[in-house]
């Protein structure tokens, strides 16, 4: 495999609070205050709302949706009706979770079995969201009512096809919202322009909890049975990287405590497998454990598995299934290794693009792979990355983008040579058809890109929050840094710097000496650990006794019933 040097990082420090801010929340410890003026924080109602969610306040109405009432009242003349329900998904964690939400919300307002289906349509061989021959299949079916989850919005020729067979289409979504919307019978979507909702920012199944909510809520289901769904709200929400901030925070923060409580024996299973204890399930193993097991059935098979694991009532079945993702997941990481390490060959010298395409054609080059792919990519040039694989006849891709460019922009631009698209500023999916339309595609593409990059320093930037001394690194601090999570999109871990440290000493450790274990010491106070995983290398260029910064984040580290504090280090600068 090729190894290329890393691009170095620029450090960029957030402006410090004023005077007159610290002033105004005089009993909030200094370093607190500009976590909280660092994430938009700057009134007392959000400061109460980030550091303290309530459930019973900081949850909006689910009426506040425009076409709410109109979904509700029509999805319960369905079910007193006997009629046809079908619950529409997507493939991957989010649109799994929101299915289940919508079906067992379905299945306690009475539903009859044999009323309600589900259908997850297969990556690779159907796409994403609605499909022409899916909505064929549902008028010969004799259908009465589809309800998308996670999934619709950009689907506007298969939701008239629909309407017009006689199939009314609620759709729920929070995707990025085109200039035509489908004419469905409603659609609840908090990023309709027109829509009151005070919150655009929830996952697929934030939205369908919120139609779940209003239906209990009109047909005065127990309230219990809502908060039961949540951890199956906080997987969603995490998996799919929306921004844990507003009602989602709030949504995850009461989310992880009912999944460290969950009943569902699938979820149980594959808690097991993770090996991360029931009590103490956080973001980061949502993020790291169970997301991406649930991603794993869409990405390499079909996504049904992980929805029979969500809804498994038997013990053997949850435990098979668990043990299936598991070994469905390790295929995914082997296969994603082996492509990435393709599609680096392919880049070469980066030189002065701006933007990077890689085309991959093969039975591996799947759907569900080439976003992971463009992630990775992205991340190493930060450079907005499209991966493109080639499937009978048409061309299927992922594209990942970077702080400062909406990749969603970029694809609006090229629409016209686009049979389907869709995803938000910094991801997306698309699909082409035939040579010309890709060929169009990457010179609009590039074009868009490149004014829009104009002149800008393309490094990677890390996000500081702020410098410290390691004196002010306590217990005290930790204690407080606790209360900022659950950690995610729009509230990461808190990252600070240290400059002018003394390195005390170091040592590379791990079974292939790719990690860093420091020692360093301002000259005012005691030596303090560290750990630098992956730096391994960097251990050739240091020196006992020289000065060094760090960025950081605040740890612990147990071992045998010990516990202290350790920095995380996340980049290294040497002193010339």
């Amino acid at each position: 495999m090729l190894k290329f040097k890393q691009m170095p990082k620029i450090w960029k420090v957030k402006p410090k609070i004023t005077k007159e801010f610290q002033n105004k929340f005089p009993e909030i410890n200094p370093v607190v205050l500009q976590l909280l003026f660092n994430r938009g924080l700057t009134d007392q109602e959000k400061i109460d709302e980030f550091q303290n969610p309530d459930y019973s306040q900081d949850v909006h109405d689910p009426y506040l949706f425009t076409d709410m009432q109109k979904a509700v009242d029509r999805i319960v003349e369905a079910v007193k009706s006997n009629q046809k329900i079908v619950v529409h998904g997507d493939y991957d964690a989010d649109g799994v979770s929101s299915t289940v939400v919508l079906v067992e919300t379905l299945s306690k307002l009475g539903v009859k079995q044999e009323n309600l289906n589900i259908y997850i349509p297969h990556r690779n061989t159907e796409g994403y969201g609605l499909n022409g021959e899916t909505v064929k299949n549902f008028v010969a079916d004799k259908v009465d009512l589809i309800i998308t989850v996670d999934c619709g919005v950009s689907n506007a020729p298969e939701v008239k096809m629909a309407q017009q067979a006689g199939i009314d289409v609620i759709i729920t979504d929070h995707h990025h919202v085109p200039e035509q919307l489908p004419e469905a019978y409603a659609i609840i979507n908090p990023k309709v322009k027109s829509d009151k909702y005070p919150f655009t920012e929830l996952a697929g199944v934030g939205v369908a909890f919120k139609l779940a909510q209003a239906i209990r809520h009109s047909q005065k289901i127990e309230g219990s049975f809502e908060k039961w769904l949540l951890d199956l709200v906080a997987i969603g929400t995490v998996a799919d990287s929306v921004p844990l901030i507003g009602e989602n925070r709030t949504l995850v923060k009461y989310g992880l405590i009912v999944l460290n409580k969950t009943r569902r024996l699938g979820l149980l299973e594959l808690i097991k497998i993770t090996r991360v204890n029931l009590g103490e399930l956080d973001s980061h193993s949502i993020s790291f454990q169970i997301g991406p097991r649930l991603n794993a059935a869409g990405r390499i098979e079909h996504a049904n598995t992980a929805y029979q694991l969500l809804i498994s009532k038997d013990q053997q079945t949850a435990t098979d299934l668990a043990e299936q993702l598991g070994n469905t997941n390790q295929q995914r990481q082997r296969i994603t290794k082996d492509l990435t390490a393709n599609a680096m060959s392919q880049i070469g010298d980066l030189g002065k693009r701006l933007v990077i395409f890689v085309e991959g054609e093969g039975e591996q080059w799947q759907a569900g792979i080439v976003g992971l792919i463009a992630g990775k990519i992205a991340d190493k040039f930060f450079r907005p990355t499209f991966v493109i694989c080639r499937r009978e006849g048409e061309y299927i891709g992922s594209g990942r983008s970077i702080d400062f460019l909406d990749i969603m922009e970029v694809l609006e631009q090229a629409k016209k040579y686009l049979t389907k698209y869709g995803g938000h500023a910094q991801a997306c999916g698309l699909t082409l058809s035939g040579e010309e339309s890709l060929s169009e595609f990457k010179k609009i593409a590039t074009q868009t890109i490149e004014k829009k990059l104009k002149g800008m320093d393309l490094r990677p930037q890390i996000e500081i929050d702020m410098q410290l001394t390691l004196s002010m690194v306590d217990w005290s601090l930790l204690n407080e840094l606790e209360n900022f999570r659950p950690f995610g999109e729009g509230n990461r871990k808190p990252l600070f710097v240290a400059k002018n440290l003394k390195l005390v000493n170091f040592d590379k450790v791990g079974a292939e000496k790719k990690h860093l274990r420091l020692l360093v010491s301002h000259p005012e106070g005691q030596p303090r650990k560290a750990i630098a995983f992956g730096f391994g290398d960097r251990g050739d260029k240091l020196k006992v006794g020289q000065m060094i910064d760090l960025v950081f984040s605040v740890d612990i580290n147990e071992w045998n019933g010990n516990r202290e504090i350790q920095l995380k280090v996340i980049d290294i600068k040497e002193d010339d």
